[in-house]
């Protein structure tokens, strides 16, 4: 019999929906805190009809964000207490401490989701609520394919050993630093690492990082009555908005490349004479990561040498155009994170003896936690999910899962696991 999700999986997954655990980055610092806590608690008494005992339900360290690689907004936002406080990460084991890491599976699920709280609902086909998707849905599915695992054999478990992570801080920017990072450091992985995200069934060895430069202007402000006499940001931001991303176009081949926000102010009689303006960058391999980042830099030098030839004759933006360079810098709220490129050939023939097919090559892949299992020694990581982020309107107010596709991802895992076990154990 296929696995399948069963009435109680519907209802704990309609409650999981119900609970909101959009983080502080999300929602902001004055925004209701997250219910983590409540979800990780209501997911590990699940876990727990099934064998599985929690090995660790604690926030992250504040020193697991004193090191390179966490982005600036999560340094700031640590800054209160509470942050880290109502951030925890949930950690289950089945099966036997003494089972080593070589006949371990990792799965890796975020219970944390975008801000956003759209109607719940089921119809017996389509659940439909934040985190539907992304990723509490696949969370769900994931103990239906233990449980079907744990009735096909009874080595899983035993001669084998499951651990999942449900961890916080994988939405908002916050790269997995505070919830998955420092879970992995703390060798809470195994052999096969799988990170539940929406693939379409297939798995990928690949993910790719991010790196956010911004493009700060901090000048004099002027009044509507005497615009030439302050900075004006507005249009310096502007300019280098759209003539940056015309240099910058060349490289989107190369890695997803955002021109993203712009911000001076919102009163119509001011010039504003600060704001910022945003980039988002992606990049499959480190080499790449180097290659934006410096074409950012030389984009921003072009752009603002132009900038000051075109308008330092005017009227209203002479001054601006005669203080560029002392106003205006690039800095990196975000960089220098690591990316996964699986090589694990004895893995992937595994996920493909059991019908797994793999994420095409000339497919682009996307960000998320798995970034951090990279390099992780004698392992094989890849993301693995049911749905698709577009398709099922992940991060939107239509998010989405079908009760057929949560299904089949839990026949993947149980399929999964008793091929693992069965290998890693010396066969039948």
């Amino acid at each position: 019999m296929r696995a399948a999700l069963n009435p109680s999986d519907h209802a704990l997954l309609l409650r999981s929906m119900e609970i909101p655990t959009a983080g502080p980055l999300e929602v902001g610092a004055d925004g209701p805190a997250p219910r983590l806590w409540e979800a990780q608690r209501e997911y590990a008494k699940a876990a727990g009809e099934l064998g599985f005992r929690v090995v660790r339900h604690a926030p992250a360290d504040p020193a697991d964000l004193d090191r390179p690689g966490v982005p600036e907004a999560v340094r700031a936002a640590a800054a209160d207490p509470r942050f880290l406080a109502e951030q925890p990460s949930l950690v289950l084991r089945l099966g036997p401490d003494e089972v080593p890491r070589e006949r371990t599976v990792m799965f890796n699920v975020h219970l944390d989701t975008v801000a956003g709280n759209p109607p719940v609902s089921f119809d017996g086909k389509v659940f439909r609520g934040r985190g539907a998707i992304d990723a509490k849905g696949p969370a769900v599915a994931l103990l239906a394919g233990v449980r079907a695992a744990l009735e096909r054999s009874e080595r899983v478990g035993r001669d084998s050993a499951v651990i999942v992570q449900a961890v916080a801080g994988e939405e908002g920017g916050a790269m997995g630093v505070l919830g998955t990072r420092p879970l992995v450091e703390r060798g809470y992985v195994g052999r096969l690492n799988v990170f539940c995200e929406p693939t379409s069934g297939r798995f990928s060895p690949r993910s790719t990082a991010s790196m956010t430069a911004r493009v700060s202007v901090r000048g004099d402000d002027a009044i509507d009555d005497r615009p030439h006499t302050g900075h004006n940001a507005s249009v310096l931001s502007g300019f280098l908005a759209q003539r940056m991303g015309r240099l910058l176009d060349s490289y989107a081949g190369s890695g997803a490349v955002c021109v993203a926000g712009l911000w001076t102010g919102t009163l119509h009689n001011r010039v504003y004479g600060g704001g910022d303006l945003l980039f988002n960058l992606s990049y499959g391999d480190a080499e790449t990561g180097r290659v934006l980042e410096a074409a950012v830099a030389e984009a921003f030098e072009t752009a603002l040498a132009e900038f000051v030839v075109e308008f330092s004759g005017t009227t209203l933006f002479a001054r601006t155009a005669r203080d560029a360079r002392r106003i205006t810098r690039l800095d990196w709220p975000k960089r220098g994170l690591p990316v996964l490129d699986d090589r694990d050939t004895r893995g992937h023939d595994l996920l493909r003896r059991v019908g797994v097919p793999e994420w095409p090559a000339d497919e682009p892949a996307f960000t998320c936690d798995a970034i951090w299992a990279a390099g992780i020694p004698d392992t094989c990581s890849v993301v693995l999910g049911p749905g698709d982020l577009a398709a099922d309107g992940a991060h939107g107010d239509d998010e989405s899962a079908r009760l057929s596709d949560l299904d089949g991802f839990a026949e993947t895992v149980a399929r999964l696991l008793t091929a693992f076990t069965q290998e890693t154990n010396g066969g039948s």
